[in-house]
């Protein structure tokens, strides 16, 4: 099992205690809500990030966890790791062209795995509905504590759909004044279509230094602790 190196910028205070609320809130939805899908509404909402740095706040609690970056069209996060050699990833597994031990790797991060995306596949959608991508949850399942999986921007395309049918539940990522309600409900309506319940949705990219209600006392915080 070869080793991946996460290149991220250090968490400020307010980044690490958002993500151990968000663990902590995800935790409280049921020991049943292993298998987690995120996704968003358009590209470049921070998707990638949250659902990779969930993951780690889950294995600094002590959770075994494994990382899917389901995203076979455009990996975010291929740009922020480093890996040793010629790694497998869920591409070469879902096109048969490696085994399932071949393409889970260690991370630098205790009690934490990962399946990198693996190169763009012409097919996409296919292989995420086919039969191995289900006998990769229903292991996952059995191994590890949640399973995260990144997965495409829902409003430009249907993988995280075809995902999220698999999944015990959904979260949906939105960026902070750059995604209108209309849109935003438009793309709930088409995770509701996989049947699978959906947790909630991260508001990323708030501007916590922003004059309004928490502003000051957002600054407080940042100034006691940064």
């Amino acid at each position: 099992m070869e080793s991946v190196i996460y290149r991220e910028k250090s968490q400020d205070y307010f980044t690490k205690e958002a993500f151990k609320a968000l663990r902590t809130n995800i935790q409280f939805c049921g020991e049943d809500k292993k298998v987690i899908a995120l996704t968003s509404c358009i590209p470049n909402e921070g998707k990638s990030t949250v659902s990779f740095n969930l993951a780690v706040s889950m294995a600094e609690a002590g959770k075994k966890v494994l990382f899917i970056d389901a995203d076979l069209r455009k990996s975010v996060l291929a740009g922020k790791i480093q890996v040793n050699g010629q790694m497998k990833g869920l591409a070469h597994y879902l096109s048969r062209q490696a085994s399932l031990q071949e393409v889970i790797h260690k991370v630098d991060v205790s009690n934490l795995h990962l399946v990198i995306a693996g190169p763009v596949s012409p097919n996409p959608t296919e292989l995420l509905g086919g039969e191995l991508f289900k006998d990769l949850i229903a292991v996952a399942r059995q191994v590890y504590d949640y399973v995260i999986i990144d997965t495409p921007p829902l409003g430009s395309v249907i993988d995280s759909v075809v995902i999220a049918g698999d999944c015990d539940g959904a979260i949906l990522v939105i960026e902070s004044g750059s995604i209108s309600y209309r849109f935003a409900q438009n793309v709930k309506k088409q995770l509701e279509k996989s049947n699978c319940n959906i947790l909630g949705a991260i508001l990323n990219k708030v501007d916590i230094t922003a004059k309004g209600k928490y502003g000051k006392y957002g600054k407080y915080y940042k100034k006691e602790y940064a």
